[in-house]
């Protein structure tokens, strides 16, 4: 079976686009970087790709807001060629600038059930400001909450590093984390050192919670398990040396980051 194919789709400001192309392809995928403009010169080439990625970084300098000027030509420009991509059998995931793509287009939370949008609501949910109101950069514990996304398949907790100065969930009606949950689609949560997450959405203290995000959520898919946005770089610990901790716990070979990107892979190869 060939290779499945992943479009890194960067922009002004991408910063991780080499780093998440080389653990695709570390997977057995054959990932291309594409320009933004490219994509918006030429609409057709997303058909040659079974995944999206929009990785980390700060397109165009989060000038207006983490994601805001992306995430809007998304949903303005390419509306169409996206919808239409999501249709087919393809997955698509943001990571870190590229959660925060994903929300501020509307594409997450609800993926193929709510796009394209309806501009003349505003939006459920979105990426804010980090409640310590600055750039925070640090290793956290995760805990898997749904088992129905392709990109989380097999894991159950996992600890990867984040750097962001907006990555907390905030939503304009509590009430949508029932939704959410009955659906599947709060993704992953941050957990304290014991690896538990309060199941009555109490937040967890800083750093376990390193942004105040609402339940102590660090990642959302849609309902159909096929798009993943989180807040954590998997790409950044591909290898067990990257762990700052590797020594002292005795890691060897792969990073625990590199599952997301294989579970993408075999997605396709099964």
């Amino acid at each position: 079976m060939a290779s499945p194919r992943v479009c890194i789709l960067r922009a002004p400001g991408t910063n991780c686009d080499h780093e998440t192309a080389h653990a695709f392809e570390r997977c057995g995928a054959v990932a291309q970087r594409i320009h933004l403009f490219e994509l918006l010169e030429n609409p057709a080439l997303l058909r040659d790709f079974q995944t999206l990625c929009i990785p980390g970084g700060f397109s165009y300098g989060d000038d207006l807001g983490a994601g805001v000027v992306f995430g809007s030509q998304l949903q303005s420009q390419l509306a169409e060629t996206i919808g239409e991509f999501l249709l087919r059998d393809t997955l698509a995931l943001g990571i870190c600038n590229g959660f925060q793509v994903l929300m501020k287009a509307r594409l997450l939370p609800g993926g193929t059930t709510t796009w394209p949008p309806n501009l003349d609501q505003p939006p459920a949910a979105t990426l804010t400001w980090n409640e310590n109101g600055r750039y925070t950069a640090l290793w956290v514990r995760l805990r898997c909450q749904t088992t129905q996304n392709v990109f989380l398949r097999g894991i159950n907790e996992i600890e990867l590093p984040i750097a962001h100065a907006e990555g907390r969930i905030a939503v304009r009606d509590p009430a949508i984390l029932d939704q959410w949950t009955t659906q599947g689609q709060i993704a992953l949560c941050y957990t304290d050192e014991q690896g538990h997450t309060p199941s009555d959405g109490t937040l967890l203290p800083y750093p376990e919670n390193p942004n105040g995000s609402l339940a102590n959520i660090a990642g959302l898919g849609d309902p159909t398990g096929r798009v993943l946005g989180l807040m954590p770089h998997p790409e950044r610990f591909i290898d067990a040396t990257q762990h700052p901790r590797w020594t002292r716990h005795q890691l060897r070979g792969e990073g625990a980051g590199l599952q997301i990107f294989r579970n993408a892979v075999e997605y396709f190869q099964k």
